[in-house]
């Protein structure tokens, strides 16, 4: 069984989606069910079959998220104290090319999100920067371009 490295932040995200699953979103599908039940004939009873295909999606998401949180190693990254990027870092780069900084936080594939500068450590900036020093350069094979980016600074909160 491959354990799911994750941040505290994000195993307490799948704890709180399944805890809001179980307490709020399928006894509120079971209500919807026996509504719908109600209503008669199950046939041609379109609010029945959608509660019924609803009630499919949460018991298949609760399942999921157990077994996330089964194979969840929680790592924190504010008791990791290196010099070096690894699994929790924040790293500042700059992009030598366009002169932009980013910011990453590198993170396990569960909690990736670009869009927040979650990245996760097994794409291709993420492989590129783990072990990486302040100083260092990396250099990234895009699609559209090839990106050079020198790591500005490396903090662990």
């Amino acid at each position: 069984m491959q354990r799911i490295p994750l941040t505290p932040a994000g195993y307490q995200k799948l704890q709180d989606e399944l805890e809001k699953l179980l307490k709020v979103e399928r006894p509120k599908n079971i209500q919807a069910i026996a509504e719908a039940r109600a209503h008669g004939d199950l046939s041609e009873n379109a609010e029945y079959h959608a509660a019924k295909e609803q009630q499919s999606f949460i018991a298949g998401r609760i399942d999921e998220l157990k077994a996330k949180i089964a194979m969840a190693d929680v790592i924190d990254p504010s008791k990791i104290k290196q010099s070096r990027s690894a699994f929790g870092a924040k790293v500042k780069v700059l992009d030598v090319e366009a002169d932009l900084e980013y910011e990453f936080i590198l993170v396990g594939q569960e909690e990736a999100d670009v869009k927040l500068g979650k990245i996760s450590i097994t794409s291709p900036v993420g492989k590129a920067l783990i072990g990486k020093e302040i100083g260092d350069s990396v250099v990234i094979k895009a699609p559209a371009r090839t990106i050079e980016y020198e790591i500005l600074e490396i903090t662990f909160e």
